[in-house]
């Protein structure tokens, strides 16, 4: 091993060096040249205790020299493939040419559809009230007339966090929260999420939207709910709607209606919306049941109230003649497009 030795490597390594045209290339040559184990330059090393004594020195100075020239320029020329590469891109664009202008987002059809309840119930003089997901037991069942052993509770498994708390299973916690607030009169709605322990299916989820409204004061009647329910109906659906209520049963309210609108795509007719009855199920009502006034200290003989709730979701899929629910959460771009506001 002499001088003559290094001199040769470093020229064989200019050359290598020239040959590389990638990154992996380079990677190659800088183990070939600089590991300890098996590197040119670390056999230098490990070969000079036995080079004559008169040159070691020299020896081991020029392969050092030599290591820090091969460090330097496989760094140069990675930087040099680097800059090569991103000129190589710029090339390829004509910044001259106008840019893609990405896609605009747009409300979800269900969002819409919560906008447009909303304002029709804020035209009528409704104010927007707001409450926890999470709420108690008694908020979501035993405020809203639902006892512990009360059958509806079978109907409506729940989403438990702890022993107490819960998701809400109907926005009436909200409800019930205002009222404790707030002494009548009283006209709000409560739009917002609800948690059901429900299968998923084509009308089903977990998870939906639902809003309830509700109305205390002196000499509230079934008919002002009527009345109320027929306006919204006539804003939401049409003005040739009609409004048909059904006695039913639920615990906050007594007495409770399901409410019906006739068909607004075949206007009676029989349609595969309506499933060739005529008439459309939008949501249940009924005069608010005394006993929830008790719990949050209105006097029962001086107040009567009505209140009723409906769910967004089956409202946009009714308005769109849209067959399954599952489609408004499969954040498919080509379905929301089309509702584009």
């Amino acid at each position: 091993m002499d001088l003559t030795d290094i001199e040769a490597l470093e020229a064989r390594f200019n050359g290598e060096l020239q040959a590389c045209a990638d990154d992996r290339a380079l990677t190659a040559l800088h183990d070939a040249y600089l590991s300890r184990k098996r590197g040119h330059i670390g056999e230098i090393m490990r070969q000079l205790p036995q080079v004559d004594p008169s040159v070691r020195g020299a020896v081991g100075q020029r392969a050092n020299a030599l290591k820090r020239r091969v460090e330097e320029a496989i760094e140069k020329r990675r930087a040099e493939l680097a800059e090569a590469a991103q000129q190589a891109i710029v090339d390829l664009v004509d910044v001259t040419l106008p840019g893609i202008r990405p896609r605009r987002g747009f409300i979800h059809p269900i969002s819409q559809t919560r906008r447009e309840i909303c304002r029709i119930f804020m035209q009528m003089g409704y104010s927007i009230e707001d409450g926890p997901e999470l709420d108690t037991e008694y908020y979501n069942f035993e405020a809203a007339n639902i006892p512990r052993d009360h059958p509806a509770r079978d109907a409506q498994d729940s989403f438990y966090v702890t022993d107490d708390l819960l998701l809400r299973t109907h926005t009436t916690p909200v409800q019930i929260h205002a009222m404790e607030r707030r002494k009548p009169p009283l006209r709000i709605i409560a739009p917002g999420r609800v948690f059901r322990r429900d299968a998923t299916d084509a009308t089903h989820t977990p998870m939906f939207f639902q809003v309830e409204g509700l109305v205390v004061g002196k000499g509230i009647s079934f008919a002002h709910l009527r009345g109320t329910l027929q306006t919204f109906a006539h804003m939401m659906f049409g003005p040739d709607v009609k409004l048909r209520l059904r006695p039913s049963y639920f615990p906050f309210v007594e007495p409770g209606a399901e409410v019906d609108i006739s068909c607004f795509l075949c206007k009676g007719n029989g349609c595969r919306v309506c499933k060739d009855s005529g008439w459309i199920e939008i949501l249940g009502a009924g005069m608010v049941h005394p006993a929830l006034f008790d719990r949050v200290g209105y006097d029962r003989k001086e107040v009567t109230g009505f209140a009723f709730g409906m769910g967004i979701d089956r409202i946009t899929l009714l308005k769109h003649g849209i067959e399954d629910t599952r489609l408004f959460f499969e954040n498919d771009y080509r379905f929301l497009s089309q509702f584009r506001s």
